[in-house]
């Protein structure tokens, strides 16, 4: 259940001494082939970690054989030095594996603005390279934590098939993407379109659709390796659809996990004139504090919702909106309905329903609540 479920990779999880704490911070996932495909999707944060600039080039020709990731220090923001420390590390991993520099995806993550200690990312990277084994998925996803409280993995079976994958965030969650970084395996034969493909639709309709605290980082990288070890070259419409689903698992495990959070909010909005209609409704609701801030509270206060809603340009008539949350119809037709009394918030699901009447579009984002937990750790970040 990790990414060397798969067959055709290996992986591990090392102490580089990157974190104070003395936890593992450096993963290696190296892919044995036959096929060496790759695809990935990135933070479209107009100020991108130098990761991000350099895995960028990496994936244009569709091939990659590795991905170093570490955490205890983003590497962004950090001027030209940030990117030569991340051509050094790939050039580090590709001595230490046989590979090319230029097929190595370098993920980082943790404080913006610090330069990262290249002797103990080099002394790490030959740790690492050392121990990378097929049972080594458990051990990478761990090592990419920062602010986690746990690793997050997920499994997926297709049709003689195997998709796998290991996820790390739980702060800054917004689209476009999440301050995430994904790795999924598959041992699947694809060309890379059909990876890019397949990846850019499992993203759209799940990575995209988390938002935790409208905070969008600077790091996020979505990566699709493809082994072609089984043998097997899947039929699309399976693949993508097992793709998605371990997005989805992964996706929400973020949710769960997501500093402080004490509610996990599911958010659907019916009756969109469109697609964008509905997810700017959505995201309107999960970015409004008010409202987040209820919920931690046990306050099902639906008038929070509406005025989230009315900050939109979506299609809607305010005198025909109804509002749900936990299957209580607290507002009807722009007005009071069912006693907001009824409405049990004393569960970690929370569920809000918002119709709009305009048109046949539904959509669905998750966020979470806003807590005292979720302050105090962000005040005191960098300390």
């Amino acid at each position: 259940m990790s990414v060397t479920a798969a067959s055709g990779f290996r992986a591990a999880g090392v102490t580089a001494g990157l974190k104070p704490s003395g936890k593992p911070d450096l993963a290696l996932v190296v892919n044995d082939g036959p096929e060496h495909v790759g695809a990935a999707v990135f933070t479209s944060n107009r100020v991108e970690a130098a990761p991000v600039t350099w895995s960028r080039q990496v994936v244009t020709d569709g091939r990659v054989d590795a991905v170093v990731l570490n955490s205890g220090g983003a590497n962004a923001c950090t001027g030209a030095q940030g990117f030569l420390d991340t051509h050094r590390t790939a050039e580090l991993v590709a001595e230490a594996t046989g590979v090319s520099a230029g097929d190595v995806v370098v993920c980082s993550t943790g404080l913006i603005g610090e330069l990262l200690p290249m002797d103990r990312i080099e002394n790490g990277v030959t740790q690492v390279s050392g121990a990378v084994s097929a049972d080594g998925g458990a051990d990478a996803a761990e090592a990419i934590m920062t602010t986690d409280t746990v690793a997050k993995e997920c499994e997926g079976i297709g049709s003689g098939y195997v998709v796998g994958g290991m996820a790390k965030g739980a702060g800054m969650l917004a689209p476009a993407l999440a301050t995430m970084l994904v790795v999924v395996t598959t041992d699947a034969v694809l060309t890379p379109e059909q990876a890019d493909e397949a990846l850019r639709t499992a993203t759209r309709l799940t990575f995209d659709r988390i938002d935790s605290d409208g905070c969008q980082s600077t790091n996020d990288t979505v990566l699709l390796m493809a082994s072609g070890a089984s043998g097997v070259a899947p039929e699309m419409g399976e693949f993508t659809s097992i793709l998605t689903e371990v997005c989805q698992d992964l996706a929400l495990q973020l949710i769960t996990d997501a500093e402080g959070a004490a509610h996990d909010i599911e958010i659907v909005v019916y009756g969109a004139a469109n697609i964008n209609d509905g997810l700017e409704v959505a995201r309107a609701i999960a970015r409004n504090n008010l409202f987040k801030c209820a919920v931690f509270g046990g306050d099902p206060n639906w008038g929070r919702v509406l005025a989230a809603v009315g900050t939109t340009k979506a299609a809607f008539d305010a005198r025909t909106l109804d509002v749900a949350i936990n299957g209580v119809m607290v507002c009807r037709d722009g007005g009071v309905g069912d006693d907001r009394s009824g409405v049990d918030l004393s569960n970690r699901e929370v569920k809000v329903e918002v119709f709009l009447k305009a048109g046949e579009q539904s959509v669905t984002i998750f966020t979470n609540d806003l807590t005292h937990d979720y302050v105090h750790e962000n005040s005191a970040y960098s300390t």
